[in-house]
């Protein structure tokens, strides 16, 4: 924590998990595929990231790239995901479900939220939350499904998160007493303060990421360091 802003980064291999927990960082976001947008990483992943850390860890439960329909197999398959990981010591789980008319998959996100708190960890719905039709009606159904937390840009793309940051602290005035707003997609060194100071939800989700000469996106610490000393100015 940061000038009591909770950080949390994306993370999606076991090394830059080890490398991030070095730092002032109070989450970890599990993934695998971070070009995919994040999938599920593997259980021994986990495993081994919850072994050699103490840094809570959230682990990404997404079985393919794309929408977040899911057909029942799939759903089956995400329900044990979840379950092995929350058996292996996940703090919580991040998914999200929606109907193919854009709203929020109420049956599935309560059977879902309903395994992660026998475990008594954190229910996360993640960006699916800015792909459905209504986040106002949307909110108010994942309150009421006991959802945690929403990772959230506000609608807003990734090339321009500050045009749904006011969203964001709209949303978080009504209902943040009743459910936490986390701030990602698109953070970058040149508006963190901007997002952290409009959302005020006193939290934020960044990925610091580079593309490994292998091809796949890894953890840039160089520019982790600029993001956590933009913080320190605010």
């Amino acid at each position: 924590m940061i000038n009591g802003i909770k950080i949390e980064i994306c993370i999606g291999n076991l090394n830059d998990a080890l490398i991030a927990s070095k730092y002032p960082i109070d989450r970890i976001e599990l993934n695998c595929a971070l070009e995919l947008g994040g999938l599920s990483p593997s259980l021994e992943t986990l495993k081994a990231v919850k072994d050699k850390i103490s840094t809570p860890v959230c682990t990404m439960v997404r079985p393919r790239g794309g929408d977040f329909i899911y057909n029942d197999i799939e759903f089956e398959t995400m329900l044990k995901d979840a379950k092995n990981f929350l058996e292996a010591g996940s703090d919580g789980i991040v998914f999200g479900f929606t109907t193919k008319d854009l709203n929020i998959d109420i049956k599935r996100t309560k059977e879902m939220v309903e395994l992660i708190h026998s475990y008594n960890k954190e229910a996360v719905f993640h960006k699916a939350f800015d792909v459905i039709n209504d986040q106002e009606k949307g909110i108010k159904e994942l309150i009421d499904l006991k959802i945690d937390r929403i990772l959230t840009s506000g609608k807003a793309d990734y090339s321009n998160i500050l045009e749904g940051c006011q969203r964001i602290n709209n949303l978080h005035k009504k209902y943040g007493e009743k459910i936490q707003l986390l701030p990602g997609g698109g953070v970058r060194i040149h508006n963190i303060k901007d997002v952290v100071n409009t959302c005020d939800t006193h939290q934020v989700h960044m990925t610091s990421k580079k593309e490994n000469p292998g091809g796949y996106l890894e953890l840039d610490t160089d520019q982790l360091e600029k993001l956590l000393k933009e913080l320190q100015t605010i």
